[in-house]
Parts: C-alpha cells; sequence; structure tokens
C-alpha cells in the first residue's frame, strides 16, 4: 500500500438523488415513490400513522404548575445511592464518608447532588455516617444501631 492508494472512503463521495429526471436516472416517472396512494401524492406529516392516534397524543401528559414538580431533565436530583445494608461491612465506629464510600468500592462516582443512603436491609453496627442526603428509614435505622447520621452540604 503506498501513499497514492489512499483516497476517500467510496460511499462518502455519493451524488444526490435526483428524482423526475427521466427513466434513465432509475428515479423518473413515480420519482422512487411507487405507483398511487396517498404517500405517492403528497408529503404526510411526521408522526402519522395513517389515521391511529399518533403515540405522541397517545402518551400521558405531565401537569403541574412547574417543572420541578416532575423532576425531569435538568431539574432532576440526581444522587449516587447506597443502603444500609452496603454499610455493614465497616467496622463499628467507622466515620463513612463519600470519599470511604468511593474507596471501598460501594459507588464508582458521586453524581451532581452527592451520596444518598437509603434504608434496605439493616445495620448491626455502630457507625458515624456523613452523606448529602438520608431516606427517613435510613435514617432512623442507624440512630437505632447506636450510630449517627449526618447531612453534609454539598
Amino acid at each position: 500500500m503506498d501513499l497514492r492508494d489512499i483516497g476517500p472512503n467510496p460511499k462518502t463521495k455519493r451524488s444526490k438523488k435526483r428524482v423526475g429526471r427521466g427513466h434513465g436516472s432509475g428515479l423518473g416517472k413515480t420519482s422512487g415513490r411507487g405507483q398511487k396512494g396517498q404517500k405517492a401524492r403528497y408529503s404526510i406529516a411526521r408522526g402519522f400513522e395513517g389515521g391511529q392516534t399518533p403515540l405522541y397524543k397517545r402518551l400521558p401528559k405531565l401537569r403541574g404548575q412547574s417543572n420541578k414538580a416532575h423532576n425531569i431533565g435538568i431539574f432532576r436530583k440526581r444522587y449516587s445511592t447506597v443502603n444500609i445494608s452496603d454499610l455493614a461491612c465497616f467496622e463499628a465506629g467507622t466515620e463513612v464518608t463519600p470519599e470511604l464510600v468511593i474507596e471501598s468500592g460501594l459507588v464508582k462516582k458521586l453524581e451532581a447532588k452527592g451520596l444518598k443512603v437509603l434504608g434496605d436491609g439493616s445495620l448491626g453496627v455502630a457507625l458515624t455516617v456523613r452523606a448529602h442526603a438520608f431516606s427517613g428509614s435510613a435514617e432512623e435505622k442507624i440512630k437505632a444501631a447506636g450510630g449517627s447520621a449526618e447531612v453534609i452540604a454539598r
């Protein structure tokens, strides 16, 4: 292979389709639209499903005063989550921080809002847990085990 053999990909040099320019072009007469019918005569609106109610009209609509109420898009609060049962791997008296949780491999990285502790499972050791948010049940279970739950600011 020489430098002279290198060139653009042949597929990228394909010319534009010129429809309705005689039958010798392969796209004459009906211009690739076939014979008769709705699709041959005029353009159909995007999303048209032959008279059936289109998908965008069948889906439920979001209601309410603000986008924040819907918890969608840029307003979504994204947390990295860890369960109480996962924290049971630490020894009693350990101060569990987001950095320690990442080091131990329970969470790969912190999301935008930080770390949230959820209450799935049970905790048998007293830990000092420092996180950006706690579920109600998680906070209760940590205190019931003799530990403390501290909310840290992001």
